[in-house]
């Protein structure tokens, strides 16, 4: 495969909001847009920590993302995507090491993520960066 240069630069609202958006909504079953990626709720990301929310991109294109979370204590990782068509590529483990790195700047010693069930590829990724499947626990919600 041809390397393709990439840059990791962080989100910038509203310009890449279009952009994003359709990345996670063409990024396959792992990624699932939600009242709380509407551009309010990203808003409110951007006044908390704007530097854990991340994009990649390559030839002026945005062609990756990742949000990463931090309440002080636990990180959590949200919609990692990359282009399909740029996919194997180690686009996404660039992302995950800059958010990781930022996360444990911060002091965040334990973070969290969740794979959409049935995404093997997903859990095959995420595995072979040592992020360990929890058995024991079980994620709940609830739309406030």
């Amino acid at each position: 495969m041809p390397e393709l240069p990439v840059q990791l630069r962080e989100f910038r609202y509203p310009e890449d909001y279009a952009a994003v958006i359709s990345l996670w909504n063409n990024a396959g079953p792992g990624i699932h847009v939600r009242r709380s990626d509407e551009p309010a709720e990203i808003q409110k990301k951007m006044l908390r920590d704007p530097d854990l929310f991340l994009v990649a991109e390559a030839g002026g294109m945005l062609i990756g993302s990742v949000i990463g979370g931090f309440d002080g204590r636990r990180g959590l990782i949200y919609h990692l995507a990359v282009d399909a068509t740029l996919r194997q590529r180690g686009i996404g483990s660039l992302l995950m090491d800059e958010v990781e790195r930022r996360l444990k700047d911060k002091g965040c010693i334990r973070c969290y993520l969740m794979v959409a069930a049935g995404n093997d590829g997903a859990f095959q990724f995420y595995e072979d960066r040592n992020w360990e499947r929890m058995e024991t626990i079980y994620t709940y919600c609830k739309d406030l």
